[in-house]
């Protein structure tokens, strides 16, 4: 790969993925670079860390690792610790005596940033938690390579080796997803009353059940819930059912028509017994 994309360490660290990606139990498809990519697609996705690298669009790559709410400064951050991570270690591999490499633990602090944001913003499996947990460099890895390697990088770093194991624990710990009780929402006191509910019983119930009664009373008014102005087509149903409520009608045409004789006949007489008795 002669284009370089983002930086000289992500894009080693892609290519050594994409070209390893058959020898799982390999020493490349498990050194530190391409153990950063896999941890990439276990909070992202593949799709979302190699496509934008195929049609070569960083911005793409920018957008997609900031779209749970990572912070696109954090992300620069990210991208330096690694690089830093890269240069360090190059020059460790040439000289005998070990410089002190924090990027190590930089770098997968930033990862971890990233997973917890992902928990505190959307939905994490129990399966995601396992899978990138043990792509961590702990001592409780299921790979003895990332094992040995966070031995050894502590040892050079002078540093716990629980150093990430107890960051993750606490992160996790720490950052609990808030869910805030949705607020009721009441709708005009009359449709309740048309639907036989009461105050008292709508009072007594949490705002899920509020909604699946609002639900009843819409669809009792023939009223689309996705209508902008559903309220007020509410309010003229009520009205109208008002209105037609203090209309003197029996609701039956041929008995309205016996009562509205029956009134006239009554007044008819009582000008007539008047009239007598005047005269």
């Amino acid at each position: 790969m002669n284009q370089v994309f983002v930086n000289e360490a992500f894009t080693k660290a892609i290519d050594d993925y994409l070209k390893n990606a058959d020898n799982v139990q390999g020493i490349i498809y498990n050194s530190f670079l391409v153990v950063v990519v896999r941890m990439l697609v276990c909070i992202y996705s593949e799709l979302d860390i190699v496509n934008p690298l195929v049609i070569g669009d960083e911005e793409l790559l920018y957008k997609n690792l900031t779209k749970f709410g990572y912070s696109r400064d954090s992300l620069n951050i990210f991208f330096s610790n690694l690089q830093l991570y890269y240069d360090i270690s190059q020059k460790n591999q040439q000289n005998s005596q070990k410089e002190k490499n924090p990027y190590f633990e930089f770098v997968q602090k930033d990862l971890i940033d990233m997973f917890i944001v992902k928990k505190v913003n959307f939905y994490l499996t129990e399966e995601e938690v396992k899978t990138f947990y043990d792509l961590l460099y702990t001592p409780f890895s299921k790979n003895p390579l990332r094992v040995s390697y966070n031995f050894l990088m502590c040892t050079i770093n002078n540093t716990d080796v629980m150093e990430i194991d107890n960051y993750f624990k606490i992160q996790m710990r720490d950052n609990i997803k808030v869910i805030k009780p949705q607020e009721k929402h009441y709708l005009n006191v009359k449709a309740y009353e048309i639907l036989n509910y009461s105050m008292d019983d709508l009072n007594k119930m949490d705002s899920n059940e509020l909604e699946r009664v609002n639900h009843q009373v819409y669809d009792y008014f023939k009223i689309r819930e996705n209508a902008i102005n559903k309220e007020y087509l509410l309010e003229k149903a009520i009205e109208a059912i008002e209105r037609e409520k203090n209309k003197v009608t029996s609701g039956n045409g041929y008995v309205d028509i016996l009562l509205v004789m029956s009134v006239i006949c009554t007044i008819i007489m009582v000008v007539g017994i008047l009239t007598f008795v005047v005269l």
